[in-house]
């Protein structure tokens, strides 16, 4: 019953406060559930007519894309299609970090909109800006997909998470305690002594939910079951912010005892992609965003082709982003997701572009990929990364596992030589961990070149 209580009072607090917003998120949120049955002539008007909307603000008021519009030579007295966003060029990492000021719309002061940083482990660190009905935007937008693991308004959220907030003013401390709602597992610093302190907190904090990256729930997920710790059963796990593989997803579920929810975004756009209850691959965030899949001659894939992913963020008037290249390779599908939902599905995120070693040849190998069918199929390696600093050399970072025996590095050079030649230098690292980025996110594959 206190149980219970706790929750409606969780409800009403999240309700009020974003009353007091100007109740953007939740009505956000309840436009999305409204977009997700639209049949797709419908979703394309409203695609078309938010670009239109963010063409013409573009061209007025960003001197970057103002000569970028007038070379394409769109008309904006009319409506732009999804076909004329294609004659734009592509807006890559470096156009923003060489010339951030010029991307801003002068409709805005700079100090006036939020700021974000991305990591740069593609090479690239980003200062980016977007304005603040875009955020809250974005949040509702976060709270849809969340709704698709099990969570609601007022629910207890335990964050596996890297350098966690602290709260430090008055305000801030009163949104943790009535909103955020959350417990973190700090994964800077994840090891048995801390995920058997966690252990703890949660057994007090009782959470409903698990947020966090995906390999580090994977990691948490693990130790859960060695120590043989059954009695942590939340009623949902949302996987973000890396690639959730299919083992790991396996223990997860096994270990908690409910399905995970894996979900697509980044700090540039905002959520990107989601899976539903059905799990048969990310419904697109169509209503706030344009997801391109391009070839090496930047034109569209055929369904089913891997390519890089191109975003048109529709939301954000501060800092526009129009054909942004982010990096990552996926796959699209013209399937029907079982639901009964009719946004598009992202089929398969293949991984970073710099997530791709590459050959001799000029072929390319999916680094994630081949981390994942390894560990899956040779015992004995815990953990493992591959990071190629030329063409002709790769690091095997491998962490021991319990089966490990003389045999398994012998394996695992063969299966490695079945992908890779005798003009590669394969070189097996015995290291105690793979190492972290500074926001406590793992890479399986990095590729230098």
């Amino acid at each position: 019953m206190l149980k219970k209580i706790d929750r409606l009072l969780g409800s009403l607090a999240y309700r009020l406060w974003d009353w007091k917003e100007g109740y953007v998120r939740l009505n956000t949120f309840n436009q999305l559930r409204q977009c997700e049955h639209w049949p797709p002539h419908q979703l394309q008007q409203w695609q078309e007519q938010r670009l239109t909307q963010l063409l013409r603000h573009a061209h007025k008021t960003s001197d970057w894309y103002k000569p970028i519009i007038e070379r394409a030579c769109l008309n904006l007295n009319q409506t732009i299609t999804l076909a004329d966003l294609q004659n734009l060029p592509i807006t890559t990492k470096l156009d923003i970090r060489d010339n951030t000021d010029k991307f801003i719309s002068s409709d805005y002061q700079k100090t006036s909109l939020v700021k974000a940083k991305t990591g740069g482990s593609t090479g690239v660190s980003l200062n980016l800006f977007f304005d603040r009905h875009c955020q809250k935007l974005r949040n509702g937008a976060q709270l849809y997909a969340d709704a698709f693991s099990g969570w609601k308004p007022g629910a207890r959220i335990a964050a596996i998470w890297g350098n966690p907030p602290t709260p430090r003013t008055l305000k801030q401390k009163i949104r943790a305690f009535l909103l955020d709602r959350m417990i973190y597992l700090d994964t800077m610093d994840l090891n048995p002594q801390s995920m058997a302190a966690f252990v703890t907190r949660w057994r007090s904090f009782q959470p409903d939910m698990i947020f966090g990256h995906a390999h580090s729930i994977y990691l948490f997920a693990k130790y859960l079951h060695e120590q043989q710790i059954i009695d942590l059963n939340p009623q949902g796990i949302v996987a973000t912010s890396m690639m959730l593989l299919d083992h790991e997803r396996q223990l997860i579920e096994q270990t908690f005892g409910c399905k995970v929810s894996n979900r697509y975004g980044c700090e540039e756009v905002g959520l990107i992609a989601v899976e539903c209850e059905q799990h048969q691959g990310m419904h697109i965030n169509s209503p706030h965003i344009i997801l391109e899949c391009l070839n090496e001659q930047g034109q569209p894939c055929a369904p089913g082709e891997t390519g890089k992913l191109v975003i048109t963020d529709l939301n954000n008037w501060g800092m526009p982003l129009i054909r942004y290249r982010v990096e990552d390779m996926g796959v699209l599908t013209h399937r029907v997701c079982s639901c009964g939902r009719t946004t598009p599905l992202l089929g398969r995120l293949e991984g970073r572009v710099a997530d791709f070693l590459k050959k001799p040849d000029g072929g390319q190998v999916a680094g994630v990929s081949l981390v994942e069918r390894t560990l899956t199929k040779i015992p004995g390696v815990e953990q493992m990364q591959l990071v190629q600093e030329n063409l002709y050399e790769i690091i095997i970072h491998r962490v021991k596992g319990v089966e490990y025996t003389s045999q398994t590095d012998i394996l695992l050079m063969e299966e490695f030589r079945q992908v890779f030649d005798d003009r590669i230098n394969l070189i097996i690292r015995d290291v105690e961990k793979i190492p972290q980025e500074k926001s406590g996110k793992y890479r399986f594959s990095i590729c230098k070149i």
